[in-house]
């Protein structure tokens, strides 16, 4: 795997924010869009830059510093676009981003990150047994550590963790409905049904979108939670707490723009065509493109 070169972060010049700055959302590929909807569904009025690192993703399987250096790469672009807040829409990301991207540009630029929705499965769960299914970085991350030590073990509540390298590429080819996506679906997660979990928790951006695949399988045998209306709250908690809210009204129709490294659009184009709700206005390019 070819070793990622970082890129300067650099605090100045300013973006110079304002309430009709656009939202800023990263993920590693077009998973970050299940929460991209939500806040746009929340924040109706808000614009959104949404940046996408196809030329890299999955980040499931990288090493630490690189998902660090790639997370700390986007979150600067987005910086340096004038965007009045970043949204790391992606678990593994967060799991190792979080701390270090606060810590450098401080409260001049929020960060909000991911954590797996375990906590709110904790409470619900009457069996005691929940599933978390993520990729292999989230799970060695210390968020997911810190939710269960301080949620799941005092409440008694045994925890599954479950992952697969092969369920990223499918959502980011369109392909979650595929035979071959269900035959995955149905390996990973029979062990957990057996083992009475009434929750499973969507521990990665890209999850979501395999919420029709898993309930055509399981159907109510599982209650699935993800991250993505907490993240909206947050944010827009956020930009009210800063006074950044923006409070012009576009017709309850938030517009999305993406950018995709590796030159990808033409691809990615036919999958966002499927993902994206019919209520969002979105256009797509390749980052190489833009000037940044």
């Amino acid at each position: 795997m070819t070793a990622v070169q970082p890129m300067p972060l650099l605090l100045d010049p300013m973006p110079n924010a304002s309430s009709d700055a656009p939202i800023g959302i990263f993920d590693s590929g077009v998973g970050g869009l299940s929460v991209a909807q939500e806040i746009a569904r929340h924040l109706p009025n808000e614009q959104i830059l949404y940046y996408a690192d196809t030329k890299h993703v999955p980040y499931g399987a990288r090493s630490d510093q690189e998902i660090r250096q790639l997370t700390a790469q986007a979150i600067e672009w987005l910086y340096r676009q004038g965007c009045k807040i970043a949204v790391v829409a992606c678990n593994t990301a967060s799991a190792f981003s979080l701390d270090y991207l606060r810590d450098h540009y401080g409260e001049r630029f929020p960060i909000v990150g991911l954590v797996p929705a375990l906590k709110p499965a904790v409470i619900q769960s009457q069996s005691k047994v929940v599933a978390v299914l993520a990729t292999p970085a989230t799970l060695r991350g210390q968020l997911i550590k810190d939710v269960m030590s301080k949620f799941a073990e005092p409440a008694g509540v045994k925890v599954l963790m479950v992952t697969s390298l092969e369920l990223v590429p499918f959502v980011e080819a369109g392909l979650q409905m595929s035979d071959a996506c269900l035959a995955v679906l149905q390996q990973i997660l029979q062990p957990v049904v057996e083992q009475e979990a009434d929750f499973l928790v969507l521990g990665c951006t890209h999850y979501p979108f395999l919420k029709n695949a898993i309930r055509q399988i399981f159907d109510e045998k599982l209650e699935l939670i993800d991250s993505g209306q907490a993240v909206a709250r947050q944010t827009a908690y956020i930009l009210i707490k800063n006074g950044l809210l923006c409070d012009k009204t576009r017709h309850n129709i938030s517009r999305i723009e993406c950018f995709v490294s590796g030159n990808n659009a033409a691809v990615l184009e036919p999958v966002l065509q499927r993902l994206i709700s019919e209520q969002l206005t979105w256009t797509i390019q390749n980052l190489d493109d833009v000037v940044a």
